[in-house]
């Protein structure tokens, strides 16, 4: 007897709910972009002329010619070190920090005040206080990262600490687990995926100072480069650094969300 049943069709759900609307999103932006730039009679460049000026000039991104004429490769990479380090110090101070703050009353309402002051200051506001302090723009650039990067890492991580049930608590303390044991077998499990949404919005944060940084200090990286191209008039590269420091900041932001994920489905799976 011959199987006359009909063939299965592929099930393609994913295309409609994962690849179209961003695909349609993207569409519609670009869409845009065309017709602001036939609005201003071409004074904005077209996604087509940006294109072509972007193919050009990533067939060199590393090239040199002077410490203020260097490819974009060069500025991204300059960017990102300047980040790393100072992100990279503030998490070593942030993350123990906060799990003091959250771990112990009398530390919390201690510089709970502290932190409800200065977390509101805008970052370039340090970044004159990193001048006078490091005599150099570079570490003043790092240290303004530092003061911005620090706040959602301690706070996160504060909270996080904060909000592990009690009666973990009470059972460590009724086995007389040594406060090590307490941290590594209690708290740090439970406070990790607050610990990392206090990294990525960290990493974000950080991402979009270092560029308002640069532009105020000078030097190479991607708010340098993207300010002398504004003072050269050259508003299709103005462009091409608006969409890199997008590009970047979302491999950033999708790398940390992915991170996250990874840690939070091993906690749970053990």
């Amino acid at each position: 007897m011959s199987d006359t049943s009909a063939p299965r069709r592929p099930d393609l759900s994913w295309l409609w709910h994962s690849v179209l609307p961003p695909v349609l999103g993207l569409a519609l932006l670009v869409l845009i972009w065309e017709l602001v730039s036939k609005g201003t009679a071409g004074s904005i460049p077209g996604p087509n002329a940006t294109l072509q000026e972007a193919v050009e000039l990533f067939s060199k991104p590393f090239y040199r010619n002077g410490p203020n004429d260097q490819g974009v490769g060069w500025n991204v990479l300059n960017s990102l070190q300047r980040v790393a380090l100072g992100f990279g110090l503030a998490a070593v101070v942030g993350i123990p920090a906060g799990f003091l703050i959250g771990r112990f009353d009398f530390l919390g309402r201690m510089f709970n005040p502290i932190i409800s002051l200065l977390r509101p200051v805008s970052p370039l506001a340090w970044l004159p206080i990193g001048l006078l302090v490091f005599k150099g723009a570079n570490p003043a650039a790092i240290w303004t990262i530092f003061i911005c990067s620090i706040w959602p890492m301690v706070i996160n991580t504060a909270v996080g600490v904060q909000r592990v049930p009690k009666d973990y608590l009470n059972v460590a303390r009724v086995l007389n687990l040594s406060e090590w044991k307490v941290f590594t077998k209690i708290l740090f499990p439970a406070v990790l995926p607050y610990m990392l949404t206090g990294v990525r919005l960290a990493v974000g944060t950080a991402w979009l100072v270092i560029v308002a940084a640069e532009m105020l200090t000078g030097g190479v990286g991607i708010g340098f480069w993207l300010w002398d191209e504004w003072n050269n008039l050259n508003v299709t590269h103005i462009l091409i650094a608006i969409l890199v420091i997008g590009i970047v900041g979302l491999l950033l932001e999708t790398a940390l969300i992915r991170l996250a994920k990874a840690f939070t489905f091993e906690e749970v799976s053990s």
